[in-house]
């Protein structure tokens, strides 16, 4: 399991363990910023994606994480699936510090892509992945995914598929030391 802290700073990022998923779980109830998922789900993501996966710590409350994997037949590509910070805690880059976490494994083992979906009115998380493709000193695509009428609850937003790279681990490293 991976540990960071930036200098001065008193959060620390590091790898989920299992029994993470149920503040990770009540952290993203408690946002109502992203859609709630099964508690299961995210038991199953710290215990067997951990390291596509990432929480903040500041002391011993979980103030962010985010989730992702890599997907079995494209292991380039770390598909971030949520991210989400508590309002406690907003506005000091831990969601981008947290991207980066997972982006420095996953590029030292070779993936060159980050992947995510995000409405057009989720104008934070649009600004996130426009910031990382902009330290990566590369491309942002975007691409129709999944359309509104896809969802079956309705009244979901279309996701379209953002996709950032390519990128190596020294692009990552550097954008890291900015």
């Amino acid at each position: 399991m991976t540990t960071t802290s930036a200098p001065g700073s008193d959060i620390v990022i590091r790898n989920p363990v299992t029994e993470d998923g149920t503040a990770m779980w009540q952290l993203l109830v408690d946002a109502g910023t992203l859609d709630v998922n099964s508690s299961y789900l995210y038991l199953l993501l710290c215990r067997d994606f951990a390291p596509y996966c990432a929480v903040a710590e500041r002391g011993d409350e979980m103030v962010g994480f985010v989730t992702g994997f890599t997907p079995p037949l494209r292991p380039d590509v770390w598909f971030l699936w949520q991210i989400g910070v508590s309002a406690t805690a907003r506005g000091e880059g831990i969601a981008n510090r947290l991207a980066f976490h997972v982006l420095k494994d996953h590029a030292a083992r070779g993936g060159q892509y980050l992947e995510t979906t995000v409405t057009a009115s989720n104008k934070p998380s649009r600004a996130l992945f426009n910031g990382i493709a902009r330290h990566l000193d590369t491309r942002i695509e975007e691409q129709e995914l999944f359309t509104a009428e896809m969802f079956p609850e309705g009244g979901h937003e279309a996701e379209p598929l953002i996709r950032i790279g390519p990128f190596d681990a020294a692009a990552v490293a550097r954008a890291t030391e900015q």
